[in-house]
């Protein structure tokens, strides 16, 4: 059994870069690979999950160069120019990595397998495989296809009207992902509050994306209709510091007297 001694130290001073927004990176890595040109992405977060999605466009033929630690430039190849992969793709232990790709994929034209480490292929994966079956991917899985690996027969998806079970970013931004490629609207029904960055990204790209609120009520929902895209322009994106990251230096300038952190 190790022992760890903390002992008060002095007043925490002076500034800090907070870490680049992981929900933001992952997305900007997915939508940068379907746009028509190079995106720039400033403070990406370069953490494990993000790496995870940045190997999986590379296997589809997307060529990602690295200027800096936290600089990206990704030369997107349209929304049809992804290549099918000569392996299975290996989302490590990231979820939302398998789950957005799984949502891209099904709009391709070519047969994938998302895959990752034991500890992912234990999370179920129905929320996102009913939906993207409805309109009209072959997908296959354990278990009835809740459990990865995940083999995903793409292409000639049609547009759904769908209530989500749940308020969830990565179910939602999976289907909004499969929607840029069916043959009518797909309209989305989100039973409460969930992160948008799927939504402004698709939005800053020229998506043809409409969103209204729900019936008033306690679970302040939304509906989201997302039009069927011939071209996504290219990014210039710095992404946000994280919230979550910088809680950390909050509260510990908060705890020790006389600090003064920004």
């Amino acid at each position: 059994m190790s022992r760890l001694t903390v002992r008060p130290g002095p007043s925490l001073r002076g500034q800090v870069q907070v870490p680049g927004d992981k929900s933001i990176s992952h997305r900007a890595l997915v939508l940068g690979a379907i746009a028509s040109g190079a995106s720039h992405v400033e403070g990406f977060l370069p953490a494990a999950d993000c790496l995870a999605t940045l190997q999986v466009i590379e296997r589809l033929g997307i060529e990602v160069q690295q200027p800096g630690s936290t600089s990206l430039v990704i030369a997107g190849q349209g929304l049809h120019g992804l290549r099918e992969p000569g392996d299975v793709l290996n989302c490590s232990r990231s979820g939302t990595t398998l789950r957005l790709m799984a949502g891209l994929l099904a709009g391709q034209r070519f047969t994938s397998v998302l895959s990752g480490e034991a500890q992912l292929r234990r999370r179920p994966m129905w929320r996102i495989v009913d939906p993207l079956r409805r309109m009209g991917a072959t997908i296959l899985g354990r278990d009835g296809g809740r459990l990865p690996p995940l083999a995903i027969q793409g292409g000639g998806l049609r547009g759904i009207d769908y209530e989500l079970p749940v308020a969830s970013a990565q179910v939602k931004s999976a289907l909004l992902l499969a929607g840029l490629y069916g043959d009518s609207p797909t309209t989305l029904h989100v039973p409460g509050p969930a992160r948008d960055h799927t939504e402004r990204l698709l939005l800053a790209m020229g998506g043809d994306l409409q969103a209204r609120a729900g019936e008033p009520g306690p679970k302040d929902g939304q509906h989201l209709e997302i039009w069927p895209a011939e071209r996504l322009e290219p990014l210039r994106l710095a992404v946000p510091g994280d919230f979550s990251s910088a809680a950390f230096l909050a509260v510990a300038a908060a705890l020790v007297p006389g600090s003064e952190v920004t």
